[in-house]
């Protein structure tokens, strides 16, 4: 059995560019006959079969770009959005925008949705349900067939192409480094599930900051809860045994209902206990008190994944391709009642 082919294997191989390959399948007189025939052998030896979707993608230029976000309710996302439309217009390309709803099965078919020539291109983050089950054929195929894809935020390594994020890891260990220096001692984390990207770095720079200043790492203060629901039981159990008098949480919808939760409780915030979560939306913002947060910087992220993939698309026809990139946003802490005094800039 024959092993499927692409372009991009096809260029590997015979060390010369994808659009090299692409132009020898097609005689182009760019290319010499010599290449020609090493090219359309080896995809005839390999049974090489375009995808017709991939070159309607290609074959022209629509100015318009794809965004696949996993929800609307986080507001770092619709910040996101409005970074990629704002430089993007600038540049005279339209976005089009599409809501995964954290599902590997709406992510794949809005993909193939924008891909039928409808776009140049795609930024996307990955669902929940994708970054879950670490299915990642649909961009594997994207990638091999040129189409060019940014991701941001919610990215993975099993992927090579343009990336744009915070360092996760960073800005929890900064966070985390605050409350010690305010003398908060039991510092509890609330997370999410680990297969997300983000959670994952957040939760390493937390426990690297304890293990750094001296602190014991007590897995009986990491809450892990399930993205789409808040236990209020569980979230109460949690308060009540462990002792708290710090928190830091993945994301500030987690992070303003638990500081809600145990204000009920009769505990004041921050006096008894402080709170840091990510993203500086409008829920931290208007919290009583306010939230200190790691902002994120979702407009200036959504910017230079635009950017990213414009130059991307502008040349595809490159005979040297440029190797992928991935670009740091760099975080702030926006200090806020949530937290005793200062302000941190990373």
């Amino acid at each position: 059995m024959k092993t499927k082919i692409t372009l991009k294997h096809i260029a590997r191989e015979l060390e010369v560019s994808i659009s090299t390959v692409s132009k020898a399948l097609k005689n182009s007189s760019e290319i010499s006959a010599d290449t020609i025939e090493k090219v359309q052998a080896f995809a005839k030896l390999y049974n090489y079969r375009p995808n017709n979707l991939a070159i309607s993608l290609k074959s022209r230029r629509t100015n318009n770009i794809g965004v696949i976000i996993p929800d609307i309710v986080h507001y770092f996302f619709t910040t996101v959005f409005r970074g990629i439309e704002h430089y993007s217009k600038e540049r005279g390309y339209n976005v089009i925008a599409c809501v995964s709803d954290e599902s590997l099965e709406k992510e794949v078919i809005n993909m193939e949705l924008l891909a039928n020539g409808s776009v140049d291109g795609f930024i996307m983050a990955l669902s929940a349900e994708t970054q879950k089950k670490n299915h990642f054929d649909h961009l594997s195929q994207v990638r091999d067939y040129g189409i060019p894809f940014v991701l941001f935020d919610r990215v993975t390594d099993e992927i090579e192409c343009d990336k744009v994020l915070i360092n996760d890891q960073e800005a929890a260990f900064l966070a985390v480094k605050k409350f010690i220096e305010n003398g908060r001692k039991k510092i509890a984390l609330i997370t999410t599930e680990d297969y997300f990207s983000v959670s994952k770095g957040r939760e390493a720079g937390y426990r690297q900051a304890l293990e750094t200043f001296g602190l014991p790492v007590d897995e009986k203060l990491i809450l892990r809860l399930p993205f789409t629901d808040l236990d209020n039981g569980k979230v109460d159990e949690f308060f009540n045994t462990h002792g708290i008098d710090a928190v830091i949480c993945v994301n500030e919808i987690f992070a303003v209902h638990c500081m809600n939760l145990v204000q009920q409780k009769g505990v004041k915030v921050p006096e008894e206990m402080e709170f840091i979560g990510f993203t500086d939306g409008i829920l931290s913002k208007y919290a009583k008190p306010g939230l200190t947060s790691m902002a994120q910087h979702g407009f200036q992220m959504g910017q230079v994944a635009a950017k990213m993939l414009i130059h991307r698309i502008e040349n595809t026809q490159d005979e040297e391709e440029e190797p992928y990139r991935t670009e740091i946003i760099k975080s702030t802490i926006i200090e806020r009642e949530s937290t005793i005094n200062g302000i941190t800039v990373l």
